[in-house]
């Protein structure tokens, strides 16, 4: 599906971002939205990481018994800012194997937006499902289980897809990890799923892109759509560096980026993204 056209008509969303409810994220929704109007969004999807079994991992996520706050809160941002800009609810799920009967049940729960697939490897959890006898092999795993999310079937985009490499940041080096990169990312393109362009990465270990350039070629090459997303914790990030991201989309071979409302692409030109997109008198931080 394609919205080109005039600037007036052309719409873009930030189709990631948090709540406090996360309990390492600031600002209220209504926030994030105001700073999306300033830079020229039609509105913003609200991802935060969703609750998991058992209080797994609870320090960096709601709790099963919040998920109905969860939803007020949205529901409340998006009446306070009709009319303004666009407040839908989204939901940012981890992944490994093993979890998508739980995933199943929570996803129908209520209605989403946009469902990000992740998966964290930096998770003390996931390290202990899934040790590794070195770095490489722990890359390597990662990188499975990203195409595993893929056939899953349960997500719309899978996030920062090249997050792994700041667990072991002076062990990455692409090029050992590039075939298998490649093998996940054919896994990927069969299915349809989108990969997210994740600009918060230039505040972690390796300061780059989530994903680094020539993974996101290499998608582009296989035809895998590709979502911006800011990750943002506090409201000035909202749409921090779309442009220099959008820009680096261009020149990894893709023409259009996307965004997801009630779970369905939307494909933007390239062009008319840059157009609405508004420039900031101060560069919002990366933190």
């Amino acid at each position: 599906m394609s919205d080109s056209s005039s600037p007036s008509t052309v719409k873009l969303y930030d189709g990631h971002m948090h709540t406090t409810l996360c309990k390492h994220a600031k600002g209220e929704p209504e926030e994030y939205a105001r700073t999306a109007l300033e830079r020229g969004l039609t509105g913003i999807i609200v991802t935060c990481h969703n609750p998991l079994p058992d209080e797994i991992s609870l320090s960096v996520r709601m709790r099963e018994d919040q998920f109905d706050e969860y939803v007020a809160l949205i529901q409340r941002a998006t009446d306070a800012m009709k009319g303004v800009v666009d407040v839908r609810m989204g939901l940012e799920c981890d992944y490994w194997p093993g979890l998508e009967p739980y995933l199943e049940k929570q996803l129908i729960q209520a209605r989403f937006h946009h469902v990000l697939g992740s998966v964290h490897p930096q998770l003390k959890f996931y390290q202990q499902q899934f040790p590794a006898e070195s770095p490489l092999a722990f890359f390597k795993t990662y990188f499975t289980h990203l195409a595993m999310a893929a056939e899953s079937g349960l997500f719309d985009t899978l996030s920062h897809p090249d997050l792994v490499k700041n667990v072991y940041p002076n062990d990455w080096k692409l090029e050992e990890v590039i075939e298998h990169i490649g093998q996940s990312l054919d896994r990927i393109a069969k299915t349809g799923v989108a990969m997210e362009f994740n600009t918060s990465g230039v505040s972690k270990a390796i300061k780059e892109y989530n994903p680094n350039q020539t993974m996101l070629t290499m998608m582009a090459q296989r035809g895998i759509p590709v979502v911006v997303g800011s990750d943002a914790h506090t409201p000035r990030r909202v749409a921090d560096r779309f442009e220099e991201a959008i820009d680096l989309i261009r020149q990894a071979g893709y023409s259009h980026i996307s965004y997801f409302l009630n779970r369905k692409r939307v494909d933007v030109a390239i062009d008319d993204a840059l157009s609405v997109l508004k420039p900031v008198s101060e560069q919002p931080a990366t933190a």
